[in-house]
């Protein structure tokens, strides 16, 4: 625990400017982000007596260790770096929304040449046009299958679409009118865009002029006695009004709105928000987050705002968004909302009339949803907790392990080695300081020297990151000539591939902010305890690697799969848990997780080098004649046994190249036979070897 007046500026240091600031603690490690109209005043509100703070905030100052700002011209800069440094550092005491299920959206991907409707989530995508939140899956498929008849737009996948031009036959939709199978060009590309907008449109909200305009077709059918004609249309008309009933009207004004609520206690806070387009209910969501920080109910709507709108533009934010309470900085917020849909957005809370009601609505589910996840949570922390205690008694731990790391080790028949590294913090996984290795120390098969080579090259990383930051490490820690120590690309890898960015923080005070940009290292941090995948042999690698290291703090066991048997190093029986142990089901799980992400890592290493092609090693010849000479002989295989005056025949080859890709295939050994695993076929060369 650090004294807080042990990293206090000096008086006058701090600017009296908008800015952003950070904490850290003692691993360099950014542990809250927030901003301040004020730097001066608000830094200032951290260094009272620690008896006068929030006890949150106490225990926030006394786990950092330094603290650091950055100025900025306008509130609105602060508000979109602060929400920029939250995003990239995760910071432990900052209010951080969850979400409590992976909603789906209704999605256009109007990106594509014939634009497909279909459910989504996860992250949204550039050029797809969504519409949701919605609570269920189903609730999608129901609308579109109503609008389908009115708007048939293609909704099947790239491969069905593909098929189907090849086949020159539609796909079951198309036949029976609910697609209008661009795939075998019934409609060209321009009209079934036209039909996709308009999909758009009516799910946008602007009902009325479509369904009005539909109306007037059906009595001019009418009127010309076209009947069929007029029944399609009435059908049309009864589908569309059925697809607008799924959503209730609750504004009569044809409100496009959001309404936020939040439901909170001493320890949580619920979040609910209802996406109101056209006066209706689109879409509903909602989140929860530990009160990690002292924050009021203006704080916390402040976050929900930044969380539901910081990766928004344009019609996603709405005209008008009604909150519970207006942040402190309401002016800043609402120029900031305003600047994200390009156009003024109102912020205010409702004090009468329908949107109020609509509001206790939304304030309803939002405790509704709180009690939900308190019920959930309870059973949940208590088990996690217990399986800690049971763990560290286990292994005569002086406390729970509290950040656990376990590493295996994967291969084909001694190809491809490859190890995993997966985190758990508090009993749960930390995906973002997944790693993985490729084994490079030695070739062939030993799991005992890799799980070696692993450990080594962990903890040599985290040593050298204590001495980046002045802490203390052990003398004469070797560091390999080509950097293994000290490298830091293509050996170990973030599980999302872009936490490894080390530049980019913003523009730094001058002289306020240290060089080390305090983005989250690879190995700066270090566990308490190694679970490592196997028996004694493992262990004992694992436990000599540390020790020649220096290193003697952290505890070392293993998980044996054979019969779930924990072994510690030095000990000749092993540690057996009782089964119904929550300690030995958490091992097991961190264990398995290690397991399928080095498998994951492993496969996929493998199916690189299965497609690598003799025509990559050949400098010049880019990923366009390689595709045209492949297209043009069919395979590698009659492309080597073709001369190299054939070989210029194909469109942008010309003699030098041709004679380059002669020799090259001529040296290169053809590659063994592609075997199916579940037939045992084996697959020949000419039916479809790819460059």
């Amino acid at each position: 625990m650090a004294d807080p007046s042990s990293y206090r500026p000096k008086p006058g240091q701090i600017p009296d400017s908008p800015g952003v600031y950070k904490f850290r603690d003692e691993h360099r490690r950014v542990i809250y982000v927030g901003k301040a109209k004020s730097l001066r005043q608000r830094l200032a509100n951290y260094f009272q007596p620690l008896a006068s703070l929030h006890p949150r905030t106490a225990t926030m100052v006394t786990t950092a260790a330094s603290v650091e700002w950055t100025v900025v011209s306008t509130e609105v800069e602060a508000l979109q770096l602060e929400y920029s440094w939250i995003k990239e550092y995760d910071p432990r005491f900052n209010v951080k929304y969850r979400d409590d299920k992976s909603y789906p959206y209704l999605a256009v991907t109007l990106n594509e040449e014939f634009p497909r409707v279909q459910v989504m989530r996860g992250h949204k995508k550039k050029g797809v046009r969504y519409f949701g939140p919605y609570a269920h899956a189903w609730a999608i498929r129901e609308t579109v299958d109503l609008m389908l008849r009115v708007f048939p737009v293609r909704t099947c996948s790239a491969g069905v679409f593909r098929n189907a031009a090849s086949a020159g036959r539609p796909c079951l939709l198309g036949y029976i009118g609910k697609c209008s199978a661009p795939c075998v060009g019934r409609v060209e590309p321009v009209e079934h865009r036209e039909l996709a907008e308009d999909f758009c449109d009516f799910m946008a909200g602007r009902t009325g002029t479509y369904i009005r305009r539909l109306e007037q077709q059906m009595t001019e059918a009418a009127e010309e006695m076209e009947y069929e004609k007029a029944a399609r249309l009435r059908d049309d008309i009864g589908a569309l009004r059925r697809a607008m009933e799924k959503n209730a009207v609750v504004l009569a004004d044809a409100t496009d709105a959001d309404l936020i609520a939040l439901a909170e206690d001493e320890l949580e806070a619920a979040v609910q928000i209802f996406h109101v387009r056209g006066g209706r209910v689109r879409g509903q969501r909602g989140w929860v987050t530990d009160k990690v920080e002292a924050v009021s109910t203006a704080g916390l709507v402040e976050h929900a705002l930044q969380q539901l709108y910081g990766e928004e533009s344009g019609d996603a934010v709405p005209r008008e968004v009604l909150v519970p309470a207006v942040p402190e900085d309401a002016d800043a917020v609402t120029q900031w909302l305003s600047g994200r849909r390009g156009s003024q957005v109102s912020l205010r809370v409702p004090q009468r009339g329908d949107k109020k009601d609509l509001m206790e609505t939304v304030a309803r589910n939002a405790q509704q949803a709180l009690v939900l996840h308190k019920t959930k949570r309870a059973s949940d922390l208590t088990t996690r907790s217990r399986a800690l205690e049971e763990i560290a008694e286990a292994l005569d731990l002086d406390s729970a392990p509290l950040r656990i790391e376990c590493f295996d080790i994967s291969h084909l028949q001694g190809q491809d080695v490859v190890a995993s590294m997966v985190v758990f913090e508090d009993g749960l996984p930390r995906k973002s300081e997944y790693r993985r290795f490729q084994i490079k120390g030695f070739e062939g098969q030993d799991d005992v020297r890799s799980m070696h080579e692993v450990i080594s090259r962990r903890f040599k990383r985290y040593l050298v990151e204590k001495e980046k930051t002045g802490e203390w490490g052990p003398e004469g820690v070797a560091v390999d000539a080509d950097g293994d120590a000290m490298d830091t690309h293509g050996d170990a890898m973030d599980a999302h591939g872009d936490a490894m960015d080390t530049h980019g923080d913003g523009p730094p005070a001058s002289g306020e902010v240290p060089a080390d940009d305090g983005r989250p290292k690879r190995f700066a941090y270090p566990p308490q305890l190694v679970v490592v995948d196997g028996g004694q042999p493992q262990v004992a690698a694992a436990r000599r690697a540390l020790d020649e290291l220096g290193i003697d703090d952290i505890a070392v066991c293993g998980l044996a799969k054979r019969l779930e048997e924990v072994w510690l190093p030095g000990d000749d029986d092993p540690v057996v848990l009782p089964r119904s142990s929550e300690g030995l089901y958490l091992l097991q799980r961190v264990r398995d997780t290690a397991h399928d992400f080095a498998i994951r890592y492993q496969r996929s290493k493998r199916n690189k080098r299965i497609r690598t092609s003799p025509l990559d090693a050949i400098p010049g010849l880019g990923d366009t004649r390689k595709q045209a000479l492949i297209k043009h002989f069919g395979s590698v295989k009659r492309l080597r046994q073709a001369t190299i005056e054939q070989i210029c025949e194909v469109p942008g080859m010309g003699r030098k190249t041709a004679e380059a890709v002669a020799v090259a295939l001529a040296q290169a050994a053809p590659a063994a036979p592609a075997v199916n695993t579940a037939t045992g076929e084996i697959m020949e060369d000419d039916g479809g070897t790819t460059a």
